[in-house]
This record gives structure tokens, sequence and C-alpha cells, in this order.
């Protein structure tokens, strides 16, 4: 019996693809592809050259790795092949355009793309035909995407988790079975919210050493502190902002907010899942003040770190940008000014102008009459104080339920390692060793986080704060606040009041009752008396009377 010779009709390239995971178990899977591209090479004559795969990769644009290696290889000089080969042309494309773009850059080169499952030839008749297919793939992809997020949209409006990576501080778990789907929502994830809510508190109140700090710094402070990330990694500036901005924290997770452009969909688009909060809403809305005043496209450099009493904190009440120095009769006259105004005229803000002067004095005097008085500041502090005991029962129960984790996690590895010893697992199973570093990474971090909230919990069982040490730092205070000449201590006044706005007929100042309590107690030599984050950003006096104010 005589075997058929096979001549050899030119190099082929492979290429496979598929969107999803799921789509590889319902769809034309990979191994399926491969079976079958390599049967039609053999059953043309193609010596296969090269085979390039893509798993979880869209065909509507071409931000794939391996087929920008493929068109890279069909389009130099001389080709490592001759023809393409898919399944189907909504392997290579799911856009018309795009699809035939790169069919004539490969054919500029001498490369034919050919589908096992749609033949086509070269003349123009079959180039209309394949051009009409490629509408209609690109005409399904986008009907599926549109009934997909519908879906999606929909299960975010009965609240349920769409199966993304969750944030820090959350974890995802099953909420209720649905014939043969698990819906699934989030819950608060100990081992990790706790690093959360250390970051909002080193905004407002800083670490006991320095005062409120910026995003860059509190980066700085938790990688030289060995605070991982959730995967073990060190944190970055973007992560840290994403954390302080994202208004999942306060129980409501925006799903659908911006497109695969990553621009900001209409209001109207966005979903908003409700989910457990870590962070109260007073002190996300006192965070989010805070990280405006900071940042410099609002609040230029020199206005944060200049000499002059209120710059940084002063705003005005109509638009929200800064009141900053303006000088007259060639340095005669200081005003503070909105910036808005200054910049854009009455067109971005009607604006006001108070003489420098007259805004020192009304501050700093409201601040010396009716806050720094005894029964002003503990009817202020009470709240704080009151809650100290409140959060250490709730801090002691999370430290009792890290290290139960811990101990549970341990006790899981002693499990494996006994497993090992009898022969009953393989300890070069990659499986298994995957399994044993996942375990420990889990204890070591819940033990860590376990010493570093104990840690918390005793220094916040020093604290000590009574009437008499009230007394004494108001007064104290009264006196160290002015300086020779009538002037004001800068850093003083801003321990004691973090923003100042004015409005036409009156002049609100805030300030934060955990930095109050954590200022007096550093005069009062207390380790530390800041146990947690503020609860509210406290208006010390609704409004400074209006027949005080002059409009310059």
């Amino acid at each position: 019996m005589t075997v058929p010779h096979t001549t050899v009709q030119g190099r082929a390239a492979l290429y496979l693809r598929v969107s999803t995971a799921r789509q590889a178990e319902h769809d034309v899977s990979i191994p399926d592809q491969r079976r079958q591209g390599e049967a039609y090479c053999t059953s043309r004559g193609y010596q296969l050259i090269e085979t390039y795969v893509e798993p979880g990769a869209s065909a509507t644009n071409d931000r794939r790795p391996e087929f920008q290696r493929m068109i890279e290889a069909g389009t130099s000089k001389p080709a490592l092949f001759d023809v393409v080969v898919v399944h189907s042309f909504s392997r290579f494309f799911r856009d018309h355009f795009e699809l035939e773009f790169y069919v004539r850059k490969l054919a500029k080169n001498g490369v034919k793309l050919v589908s096992i499952t749609q033949e086509m030839g070269d003349d123009p008749m079959h180039v209309m035909m394949r051009q009409i297919m490629a509408l209609f793939d690109e005409y399904q992809s986008k009907e599926n995407a549109k009934h997909v997020l519908r879906a999606l949209k929909e299960n975010a409006r009965q609240g349920f988790w769409n199966g993304s990576l969750p944030p820090i501080g959350y974890r995802v778990v099953a909420a209720e079975q649905r014939g043969a789907k698990v819906k699934k929502k989030l819950e608060i994830d100990p081992l990790h919210a706790d690093t959360v809510r250390l970051i909002y508190r080193l905004v407002l109140e800083g670490d006991g050493i320095s005062g409120s700090m910026g995003v860059k710094a509190i980066t700085t402070h938790l990688n030289q502190r060995r605070i991982f990330t959730r995967d073990g990694g060190r944190w970055g500036i973007g992560q840290v902002h994403r954390i302080l901005t994202r208004k999942t924290y306060i129980g409501a997770h925006e799903f659908n907010k911006r497109s695969k452009a990553k621009e900001l969909k209409p209001v109207s688009e966005i979903i908003t899942v409700p989910v457990p909060p870590l962070i109260d809403q007073a002190t996300f809305d006192a965070v989010q003040v805070h990280l405006r005043s900071r940042n410099p496209k609002v609040t230029p450099a020199r206005v944060v770190s200049g000499p002059t009493l209120l710059t940084g904190i002063c705003f005005c009440a109509g638009c929200g940008g800064a009141m900053t120095l303006r000088t007259g009769k060639g340095g005669r006259y200081r005003y503070y000014t909105c910036s808005t105004k200054a910049r854009q005229g009455e067109t971005g803000c009607t604006g006001r102008s108070i003489p420098m002067d007259k805004l020192d004095n009304l501050v700093a005097g409201h601040i010396e009459d009716r806050l720094l008085q005894p029964e002003r500041l503990e009817e202020i502090l009470a709240t704080v104080l009151d809650r100290r005991q409140e959060r250490a029962g709730r801090r002691g129960e999370h430290i009792a339920e890290l290290n139960k984790r811990a101990a549970e996690t341990d006790l899981r590895l002693k499990r494996l390692y006994d497993a090992i010893e009898t022969g009953v697992a393989d300890l070069d199973d990659p499986a298994l060793k995957e399994r044993i570093a996942g375990l420990k990474a889990i204890r070591d971090q819940a033990q860590a986080d376990a010493e570093r909230a104990q840690a918390m919990l005793e220094s916040s069982g020093q604290q000590t704060i009574t009437p008499a040490m009230v007394s004494k730092f108001a007064r104290t205070a009264r006196e160290r606040i002015r300086v020779d000449g009538g002037g004001y201590r800068r850093d003083h006044l801003r321990a004691l009041a973090q923003r100042v706005e004015v409005a036409d007929g009156e002049v609100r100042i805030m300030g934060s009752k955990g930095n109050l309590l954590r200022t007096l107690a550093a005069a009062s030599g207390v380790k530390s008396a800041a146990g947690g984050v503020p609860s509210s950003v406290l208006k010390w006096r609704t409004a400074i009377a209006p027949e005080d104010i002059t409009n310059g």
C-alpha cells in the first residue's frame, strides 16, 4: 500500500482566542480551536510554524499581546509565515474596520488570513461577504455587551456584587442561591478594615507626632511601618488616594461609574450598591474638605505654607475657593479676597474681600472668648471622652477576632504538615505549596494587625483627661495664642480651627473634636488623646455677628 505524499503548500500561523474563562467552557474552547486548526493545516498541506494563544481577550480592540506578536511576525521582512489560520473571522476581530485594516496590512506583506469555518476567495464578491460577516460580528458583540451590562446593572440594583475584586477592607461572601447561581455581597474584612480606618485617621489627626498628613506622607508612613497592601505589596500614592475618595467606604458603592475609556458616565447610569460602611459620613466629608484644601489645583502651594494667619484654611462660602492675600496702596492695605473672583471676575464668583487684620482679630478673638473656656471645652469633648470606653471595647473584640483567625489558620497549617509527614499529601505538589504560602500570608497578616491594634488599645488606655487639665489648657492656650504686639501665633490657632468660611453675613469657624482632644493631651503631657477617627467636623460657633464684618 502506498501512502500519498502531501505537498507543503506554505507556512501557517494558528491564532486561537476566547474572550473569557466562561466562554472557554461553553463556546469554542482553546483546545478545540487548536485541534481543528491543526487538522485544517494538515489537510491543506500547510506547515504549522507558530501557534499564538490569546485566552481571556476581547476582539473589539487590538490591545492583545499575542495578537500584536503575530502581526509583528506577519509584517516583518521576510514574513515568518504565509497564512494566518483562525477558527472564524470573529476570533481575529469583531470590528469590521479593524478587521479590514489588519487583513490589508498582512496582505501587503504577502500574508493571507483564512478561516476554517468561513472559507473565502480573493475575488471582490468574497471580500464583500467577509466585510458583511464582520459587520454582523461587530453588531452581535455590541448587542451582547449591552445585554450583559443590563443584567449586571439589575444585579447591582438588587444590592449584589458583580464579581470584580472588592475594595481593600471588604471581602465577597455568598448571600443567597437562585437556581444554579450564587448571589454575592460584600462584608467587612477584619484583616484589612483597620488599615482603611488608619488611613482616614492619619489624614485628620496625623500619627501623634505631626499634624494631619497628606496622601504622599501617608503612603510613606504605611510603607515604613510595613503595613502592607492586601496582596502583601507596598502602597502607592494612587491607591491611598482612591481609598480616601471612594464612596464605598461610607456604604455606597458606585457601579457602572466609568466607561472602558475611563470616562465618567452620566449620574443616571450609575448604580449605587449598599454595602456595610467602614467610615462614617462626617469623617468622609471632613477628609474630602481636607483633600480639596491641599489640592494644588485649588490652593497654590504658597498659600498652604505662607506666613499669613488664615491662608490655607480660609475659604469663600459662596464658591469654596481659597481666600488669598491681596494688597492695595503699595502694600499698606491687606485683604483676604476670594481667589475665584480674583482670577475669573464676578462670572466665577461674586466673591468678597475683608481686611486681613479685621478677619484675623474676629477669628482669633472668637476662639479666645468662646472656645477656650473650660465649660465650653468640656461640653465639646464630652462625646469624645464618653466614647473612648466604647471604642476600646470594640477594638478588644476586633483583636480577639484577629487572634482567632490567626489561630485557626495556624491549625490548618499544622494539619497540612501532619498530612505531609504521614505521606497523605506530597510537599512537591505545586497546589499544596501555593496553599501553604497563602495560609502563611493570612496568618502573618492577622497577627501583625492584631499586634498593631493591641498597641493602639494600650496607647488609648493611657489617656487621662481631667477637668483640671482642661482648665489649665484653656488658660495656657489663651495666653499663648497671642504674641507681643497684638498678633497671633499661626500654629496655635490652626491646632484649634482647621477651616474658616466667609459668607456675606457671617464667618463660620470649624474644627475637629479629635484634633482638639489630641492638642489638649499633647499640651498636658498625655501620650495620646485621639483613640479613633474624629466623629465629626464641629462648628465651634455657627457664625460671627454680621455687623462685625466689613466687606471691602
